[in-house]
């Protein structure tokens, strides 16, 4: 786009959209579209010297301004759909990470899937091997990989064997 006076007000002289693959997360979609991104400054900019480049205005209808995460935005909200969560969990990962309580200790919970289990939000219906899964508003959440303060990311089968969670256990 071409830059105005106002915060990325001006005329576009190129865009494409990207699809969001069920895998992706925040930094994979940053890695994504800065790859597509560099393609494009130098297709645009040859456009732009041979004179073929013409720039629109964008519609102010839809416009919004993304301020800064805060840190009470990546805590899940259990009474919320699984799904939500799911998408929440994958929006704040690489960063800065969405997290819940547990027993009063704050835990980073990096990836997870929706699934299909009832409960009352926020209690813990089983643990498995490689999941903890977690009732939500609509649904459950499938943990797989989490993390304690200090602590470095694990995969739930790690970090059950060094924080014990048992069913009936809450998520807050």
């Amino acid at each position: 786009m071409r830059m105005d006076a106002g915060l990325d007000t001006g005329p576009v002289l190129a865009q494409h959209s990207v699809p969001i693959d069920e895998d992706d997360d925040a930094g994979t979609l940053h890695d994504k579209l800065a790859a597509l991104g560099a393609e494009m400054m130098v297709a645009t900019l040859s456009s732009l010297q041979d004179g073929r480049m013409q720039a629109l205005p964008q519609p102010q209808a839809g416009a919004t301004y993304a301020r800064k995460i805060q840190k009470e935005e990546t805590r899940l909200d259990w009474s919320r759909p699984a799904v939500e969560l799911a998408r929440a969990v994958r929006a704040f990962r690489p960063s800065p990470g969405a997290f819940s309580l547990v027993e009063g200790e704050p835990l980073k919970i990096w990836r997870a899937a929706a699934c299909d289990a009832r409960g009352a939000p926020g209690t813990v219906l089983r643990v498995e091997e490689d999941a903890v899964v977690v009732a939500c508003g609509q649904g459950a959440l499938e943990v797989t990989e989490l993390q304690r303060p200090g602590g470095r990311r694990l995969r739930a089968a790690e970090f059950l064997r060094g924080r014990a969670l048992a069913a009936g256990s809450r998520f807050g």
